[in-house]
């Protein structure tokens, strides 16, 4: 890691994790509606996240939030696609000054050692075609497509499902 720690989002996080993850939807193209997209609401109300998950933050020496990760432990009201013995994340962004150090890729390992923690067979996401570069980190720790399990929250976007069988050897990550 370059000069970053993992650690769970305190509110005084919230609005930067807010901005940096609704920034990097945006700049990605990410959002249907662009600047007008309702779910901008969604992406910057961090708070919520906190209700229902786990909410950790990449944060640099002088505690500046550098990316976030909304980690679900199981199936429940903030779960989009995870089952009973499966374990979540949603929401990962990494900021512009946080990409290409590392961030995103200790983020999702955070989330696989939660996951491994608390003894869940799987881990699943949910992620936009688009987002080559995320995926290519999702492959490189083992996660597999389940395009059974894909799904479309509106109309206009299929969202692809991948998963981590957690119960492969864990050396492999």
């Amino acid at each position: 890691m370059d000069g970053f720690t993992i650690r769970p989002a305190q509110p005084e996080d919230h609005e930067r994790l807010g901005d940096l993850t609704a920034a990097a939807y945006l700049d990605d193209g990410l959002l249907d509606f662009g600047a007008e997209d309702p779910y901008l609401e969604v992406l910057r109300d961090v708070a919520r996240r906190a209700e229902h998950a786990e909410v950790l933050v990449a944060a640099d020496a002088s505690g500046t939030v550098l990316g976030g990760v909304a980690f679900v432990a199981g199936p429940g009201p903030f779960a989009d696609v995870a089952r009973e013995g499966e374990a979540e994340f949603r929401t990962l962004a990494v900021a512009p000054d946080g990409r290409g150090r590392g961030v995103g890729t200790a983020l999702v390992r955070e989330c696989i050692d939660r996951a491994r923690a608390l003894g869940r067979q799987r881990v699943v996401l949910s992620t936009q075609p688009m987002m080559h570069a995320a995926h290519r980190v999702y492959e490189r720790f083992g996660f597999r497509r389940a395009p059974e399990r894909d799904w479309s929250p509106i109309d206009t976007l299929t969202l692809l499902v991948y998963e981590l069988d957690l119960t492969a050897d864990p050396a492999r990550d």
